[in-house]
């Protein structure tokens, strides 16, 4: 599934999990997963970790062709950020990836420059 959503995309979402506390995260990747069931943590089987997944309403209807509900889940892969931070995203941040203080249920979250640049990174104040 595409991992740059829209909210039309979402609008079945009723909340969000946080494996992880969000906070101390300057982004997260987000992607659209297929899964069996709308309201339990979803399996993961990408590299990295899943630090947050969406739970659906109960309007919510499975794919007519494969059963499956398409949910979104929050995830970072070995080589992001908060695992390398001299790596190869010190600056910049991959094409899927929001700050997750930007997300919530029905919204797919913006990057800013936080997400993009570092936390460590000041941004000068208007005058």
């Amino acid at each position: 599934m595409s991992s740059l959503l829209t909210g039309s995309d979402l609008i079945h979402e009723a909340e969000l999990v946080w494996l992880e506390n969000p906070e101390g995260l300057d982004y997260v990747r987000q992607a659209l997963d297929k899964t069996k069931r709308r309201n339990t943590k979803p399996p993961y089987a990408r590299d990295g970790r899943m630090v947050g997944y969406a739970l659906l309403d109960e309007d919510a209807s499975p794919d007519p062709d494969s059963g499956l509900y398409k949910r979104r889940v929050f995830f970072l892969l070995p080589h992001d950020r908060d695992s390398l931070p001299d790596g190869l995203y010190r600056e910049g941040a991959p094409g899927e990836a929001v700050d997750p203080r930007t997300i919530t249920p029905r919204q797919p979250g913006t990057k800013t420059p936080r997400s993009q640049r570092g936390g460590s990174v000041a941004i000068a104040s208007m005058p």
